[in-house]
């Protein structure tokens, strides 16, 4: 019987790892993947991490790993399926490799992005095509991106990376856009972005580099390639929630309802990083809730005692 059982080892789910060992919180970490570290692994520099301008995205999740680890944390191989609460309030977490019982419960198992499929996506990623224009827009400063979506995150994208780039060239594949007015008003007041409306990335290419990207135009099928150094992909963010949605709460979009202090609607479940619903999410926010999450769980744990 576990204190904890802490689901995903990314930042959220690493930092918990680090404050449980701390606490001397009897627990064990979960992960799905053969490599830890979460999606910051696949980013080619972190530059928003205080204290570590520059670091790669790969190195900076080992460098989680291997702090946890040496503080004794245990991380094993296991996809998480399912939580079945006991009589008694505890619970047990089914996985692909058993199940674990365990008082409590942080879920980490974070977010993806969702991915265009088009040849040169999965080969260029980190090399200029991304998720995350905040994470990423500062390393093309002066330079020609493409922004690929029509909603909130795409708009806001686009703002953010036209204070830096000399043009932003936003893919959208009807004739408006589904972000916010305000949104919308304030891009066609900027004169670095133009929108390419009516359109689908059919490939993004280049040599080691993105050097342009495939647009297709939806009502002709004209085809043209614009000359580009980056992608920003902001077609939607996919919660990793499936396996959980049955036992805690989600919102409309799949996340775990939970503020800062991570705790769902489920007494003795909690949820850090990605996977939650929250404003911002980033490495540093993930790290945050890890934290967080431990020491919910220790109110939790001294609560039951009593």
């Amino acid at each position: 019987m576990y204190d904890t059982v802490i689901v995903g080892s990314g930042a959220a789910g690493l930092s918990a790892a680090i404050y449980a060992s701390r606490a001397e919180l009897d627990f064990v970490v979960l992960e799905r993947e053969a490599l830890g570290g979460g999606q910051i692994i696949n980013t080619v520099s972190v530059d928003n991490y205080p204290g570590l301008p520059g670091t790669g995205g790969f190195e900076l999740g080992q460098k989680f790993e291997e702090h946890a680890k040496k503080l004794g944390a245990r991380i094993e191989e296991a996809s998480a399926t399912g939580i079945e609460k006991k009589a008694d309030g505890t619970f047990t977490v089914l996985t692909s490799a058993g199940e674990y019982d365990t008082r409590t419960v942080i879920l980490a198992a974070g977010a993806t992005h969702s991915r265009l499929g088009v040849p040169g996506e999965e080969e260029l990623a980190g090399a200029g095509v991304s998720y995350c224009a905040t994470c990423d827009g500062a390393f093309f400063r002066g330079k020609t991106a493409v922004v690929v979506g029509g909603g909130d995150v795409a708009a806001g994208d686009a703002l953010f990376l036209a204070r830096g780039c000399s043009r932003v060239y936003v893919v959208h594949r009807r004739d408006s856009l589904r972000a916010a007015a305000v949104l919308a008003s304030q891009m066609g007041r900027t004169p670095n972005i133009e929108m390419k409306w009516n359109s689908v990335v059919t490939e993004i290419g280049g040599n080691g580099r993105v050097e342009y990207v495939r647009l297709r135009n939806v009502q002709t099928g004209e085809e043209t390639d614009l000359p580009a150094d980056a992608c920003f992909i902001a077609v939607g963010i996919v919660p990793q929630t499936d396996a959980f949605s049955r036992t805690v709460r989600v919102d409309e979009k799949g996340y775990i309802v939970a503020g800062e202090d991570t705790v769902t609607s489920e007494p003795g479940i909690f949820a850090a990083g990605d996977i939650r619903t929250k404003r911002l999410r980033q490495v540093v926010t993930a790290a945050a809730d890890g934290a967080n999450a431990v020491t919910a769980v220790q109110d939790f744990l001294v609560r039951k005692q009593r």
